[in-house]
């Protein structure tokens, strides 16, 4: 235990050390980060920490999905909810179809693996994107859509992965494949949702009884991680049980404008600011173990050309994400510029839950390893190249929203 403790420490102070760095350098931290994790791995430096399917989906992953949706209010969302939900539905059964079909007829994949690889790899976490948005003060519409995409994307590459990973490993002997595959899409979703709802409305019925914001504070982080933990063991979708909890927690309960508000406004300020360091010490975490475990994947074994040819896969299902979907609401009042379209190609950058879902898998899958290496080396690139890049497509943004 005492290692662990000492080697989480280490990795904090030296995450401390990159975002102080990365900020002189006006480079993102989160690019920096994963840099530095590759360094620490080619010096054989034993951190004692290694990133797992658990640590990601049980520590990592519930802050970074609640403080996201803590922070969004229900006005907002409601007036883009339509292109939001294009985006994240039909988006990501575009891009995950697009991936799984190059792998199969252009690297010759089998059907099962292609298609866990293709909706494992639609998942976008664009945490990087999101944290140069808060350095060069960009907020409104812009923010909105690619933060809300995000997390709905997510939602539903983790419900895709579930359902595909069903029918590869088969049916049970009294249940034809279609009915569990239709149980399975029912629970998972309806139940996520339900368990989200639930723990948020018994976290508000305990605030609203205190006035002390440290014990609001503490019930946020039990809606956080009870509401994903709980969902997961009844085997539904904990990303959208978190989800749905950060936002009605964050819309009832926290965020500023709401008269009818259930937490102190000395909690509210509170609650906000903890969520902020929670979520950067998640990244942090995460993002150098990253780096430490891409800076040990043996890639050259896989193949240079293989890997360079699966991200442009991974860049071209992104491409035919956004911008046929976005040309459907040209008209409409929903219309997005073409340069927010832009963003919102390359701003899909691939991070934890890609990398979580991948973990998951069953170590007898049919190219298991591959499955793996294909995705840590496509985090690699969206994180450093799409990363360090994304700041001279922004700053070219001009007056577009």
């Amino acid at each position: 235990m005492d290692v662990i403790v000492n080697n989480t420490i280490a990795l904090l102070v030296t995450a401390v050390a990159v975002a102080l760095i990365a900020r002189r350098l006006a480079l993102p931290y989160t690019v920096g980060l994963v840099i530095a994790g590759i360094g620490l791995a080619l010096t054989r430096i034993n951190t004692g920490l290694v990133l797992t399917h658990d640590l990601i989906f049980s520590i990592i992953l519930p802050p970074l999905l609640f403080e996201a949706a803590i922070n969004i209010h229900w006005r907002e969302l409601r007036r883009d909810v339509i292109p939001i939900l294009t985006l994240a539905i039909f988006g990501t059964l575009i891009a995950a179809a697009t991936v799984t079909l190059c792998m199969i007829y252009v690297l010759a994949w089998p059907a099962a693996p292609a298609m866990l690889f293709g909706v494992l790899i639609a998942a976008t976490d664009p945490v990087a994107v999101i944290a140069m948005f808060k350095d060069n003060g960009i907020g409104g519409r812009l923010r909105l859509l690619v933060e809300c995409e995000s997390l709905f994307n997510d939602g539903v590459a983790a419900v895709l992965f579930t359902l595909v990973l069903t029918s590869i490993q088969g049916t049970h002997a009294n249940q034809p494949l279609s009915a569990e595959i239709g149980v399975t899409l029912l629970t998972t979703v309806a139940g996520g949702i339900a368990v989200g709802l639930a723990t948020a409305g018994a976290v508000l019925l305990a605030a609203g009884r205190t006035q002390d914001h440290l014990v609001e504070s503490t019930l946020t982080t039990v809606a956080a991680y009870g509401s994903f933990l709980l969902a997961e063991h009844f085997h539904m979708s904990g990303v959208l049980a978190t989800v749905t909890a950060g936002l009605v927690t964050g819309n009832l309960a926290v965020l500023p404008g709401e008269e009818e508000n259930k937490v102190t406004l000395q909690g509210r300020d509170f609650v906000l600011g903890l969520w902020e360091f929670i979520a950067f010490t998640a990244n942090s975490l995460v993002f150098l173990l990253i780096g430490l475990t891409v800076g040990r994947v043996a890639v050259p074994s896989f193949g240079l050309l293989n890997m360079a040819v699966i991200i442009l896969f991974v860049l071209l299902g992104r491409g035919f994400t956004v911008y046929p979907l976005c040309l459907a609401f040209a008209r409409s009042r929903w219309r997005i510029p073409m340069h927010s379209q832009h963003v919102l190609w390359w701003g899909g950058l691939r991070g934890a839950l890609g990398l979580a879902l991948a973990l998951a898998l069953p170590a007898t899958l049919p190219m298991h390893d591959e499955i793996l290496v294909a995705t840590f080396g496509v985090v690699a690139f969206s994180v450093i190249a799409q990363g360090l890049t994304m700041p001279l497509l922004l700053r070219g943004r001009g007056s577009e929203g």
